[in-house]
C-alpha cells in the first residue's frame, strides 16, 4: 500500500501540468516552436535543410538531424555553467534519436537539418519539454513528418504511478521515487524515447508506460492545434 495517497499539488495522478504550445515564435528560423509544462519551458528553432560541413559528415543517400539541448544559465535556481555539459550531450543524443523515427530526410542527401533547444525555466521534464518543442518546429519547418512526438515523464512515487512529475515531487526525500521519460509516435504507439531514474519493478514499469500513453496523445493533439493555429 503506497504512503503517496494525494498529490501534494492537487492533481490528479493521470493529469499533465498545464501546457502552452505555440508556432512559429522565432522570426529568422526555417521553423520554430515554444513548449511550456508547468514551470518548465523550451523554446526550439530549425535551421535547413542546408549543406552539411564538414563535408566528411556527409550522407548521400539521406540528409541527417542534429539536434543540441541546452540549458540557459538562469533557467534553475542553482545557476548552470554556460556551454556543453556531459549531460547536454546525452540530451541531445537521446532528443535526436527520439525524433528521428518520424521525420523523412531521404529528400535531402548531403544535407542536414540543426534543431537547437533552448530551457529557459527547468522545473522537471526538460528533456520532454525539449522533444515536445522541437517536433512542433520541425514541423512549422515544412519538414516531412509522418506524425509528431509527443514527450513526458511518467513517475513512481512509493509504487503509486504519477504522470509528469514535478520538481518537489522528484525530490520527495522520504519516499522512492523513479522518474521515466517516455516519447512515443501517437498514431502507432512506437515508443522511441524511454529511460528511467530510479527503481520500479517490471509491472510498476508496464503500468507506467500505458498510463502515460493518453496523455502523450492528449499533448501531440496540443502540438498539432498550435500548427493550425499559427497557419489560420
Amino acid at each position: 500500500m503506497s504512503k503517496y495517497t494525494e498529490r501534494e499539488n492537487g492533481r490528479g495522478f493521470n493529469e499533465p501540468r498545464p501546457i502552452i504550445a505555440k508556432a512559429g515564435v522565432i522570426k529568422k528560423a526555417d521553423g520554430s516552436a515554444y513548449f511550456k509544462i508547468g514551470k518548465t519551458a523550451a523554446y526550439a528553432a530549425v535551421y535547413g535543410p542546408r549543406e552539411m560541413h564538414p563535408k566528411h559528415d556527409q550522407d548521400p543517400k539521406t540528409g541527417v538531424l542534429r539536434c543540441n539541448y541546452n540549458m540557459m544559465p538562469f533557467s534553475t535556481e542553482e545557476r548552470v555553467k554556460p556551454g556543453p555539459s556531459r549531460r547536454s550531450k546525452e540530451i541531445s543524443m537521446v532528443t535526436t534519436k527520439a525524433i528521428l523515427p518520424v521525420v523523412n530526410l531521404v529528400d535531402y542527401p548531403n544535407a542536414v537539418v540543426d534543431v537547437f533547444i533552448e530551457l529557459t525555466e527547468t522545473d522537471a521534464g526538460s528533456r520532454c519539454a525539449g522533444i515536445c518543442a522541437a517536433s512542433i518546429a520541425l514541423a512549422d519547418a515544412g519538414i516531412t513528418m509522418r506524425d509528431m512526438v509527443a514527450a513526458v515523464s511518467c513517475g513512481v512515487i512509493d509504487h503509486k504511478i504519477a504522470v509528469d512529475l514535478d520538481g518537489p515531487e522528484e525530490h520527495l526525500h522520504d519516499l522512492d521515487v523513479a522518474d521515466i521519460p517516455i516519447a512515443m509516435v501517437p498514431s502507432t504507439e512506437e515508443i522511441t524515447l524511454l529511460q528511467m531514474d530510479g527503481k520500479v519493478s517490471k509491472d510498476e514499469l508496464f503500468k507506467a508506460i500505458e498510463s502515460v500513453k493518453p496523455v502523450l496523445k492528449h499533448i501531440a493533439d496540443i502540438q498539432r492545434k498550435a500548427l493550425k493555429d499559427r497557419y489560420k
